[in-house]
């Protein structure tokens, strides 16, 4: 008598502890890998879960950035409507384990998900680029930038006697020439700042070309200056340079400066 009902105690026990562990597992929450043109409503439709309790479930997932291969929490309510391997293998060892209980946790969900609709049948949200799809554009940009962050300096380069000087700004102007004559120079045979006039000095109007800028200046036609270019400074000033004019100060004879006339030249006003 003491051991058949020893035995029908085990096999009760043993029955709970069954069913409990195939309502854990009926109930347990699954994986589902999104597909590029998934939305938290499709996927709800998908899996006879409401769009509210999918959205607590994945908490941190952006609607409008539900992007192809992000795994997304499926709450307990879900249908069996998924495809993922691993839930359909669980409903099938639960089958196994408890039949009658397994069955009557399927159809559960399932007569929930016919009572259960989403709040509101949103449009789904526009979609944007996911995060891992723009990474390689971004990169792509980041790369052309500092392409042509590293190609700017080659434009604003300007190479003198084999050497390379970085440029700020690049004028056009009228070119005339100036000797160290007293008829030219009313305070003497000293530039603006008191030095004496030699080759290299220029008068510039400060609006244009800032006083003590470093210049380099071609396209002038002169015997008595450096052939192609030459190294200036912009030292000097005068009432009649004014606007996109210098004056170039050459270290001959009045005739001689003289035949200079008014020429066209560019001046590169080089970084100090």
């Amino acid at each position: 008598m003491n051991i058949h009902w020893k035995k029908g105690v085990v096999a009760a026990a043993l029955s709970l502890v069954i069913l409990a562990q195939s309502a854990a597992a009926a109930h347990a929450e699954a994986k589902y890998k999104a597909k590029d043109d998934d939305t938290f409503w499709k996927i709800s439709s998908q899996f006879g879960v409401s769009v509210d309790l999918l959205q607590q479930a994945n908490p941190f997932v952006d609607a409008a950035n539900i992007y192809e291969g992000l795994m997304l929490v499926i709450p307990a309510t879900a249908t069996a409507k998924s495809t993922t391997p691993v839930k359909a293998t669980k409903l099938a060892a639960d089958k196994q384990a408890v039949k009658p209980a397994a069955k009557k946790t399927a159809e559960a969900p399932k007569a929930a998900a016919k009572k259960v609709a989403p709040a509101k049948k949103a449009a789904p949200a526009k979609k944007v680029a996911p995060a891992k799809k723009a990474a390689p554009k971004k990169a792509a940009t980041t790369s052309k930038a500092r392409k042509t962050t590293a190609q700017k300096p080659q434009a604003d380069r300007v190479t003198v006697n084999g050497k390379s000087y970085v440029y700020t700004d690049v004028v056009q102007a009228k070119a005339s020439a100036y000797t160290a004559a007293a008829s030219e120079n009313g305070w003497g045979a000293v530039d603006y700042f008191g030095n004496p006039l030699k080759l290299g000095t220029i008068a510039v109007d400060p609006d244009v070309i800032p006083m003590g800028s470093k210049l380099y200046i071609t396209g002038y036609d002169h015997n008595g200056l450096p052939s192609g270019g030459m190294m200036a400074v912009a030292s000097d000033q005068g009432s009649a340079i004014s606007g996109n004019r210098i004056d170039i100060f050459v270290p001959q004879s009045q005739q001689q400066a003289s035949n200079f006339g008014f020429q066209s030249v560019k001046v590169f006003v080089l970084d100090k």
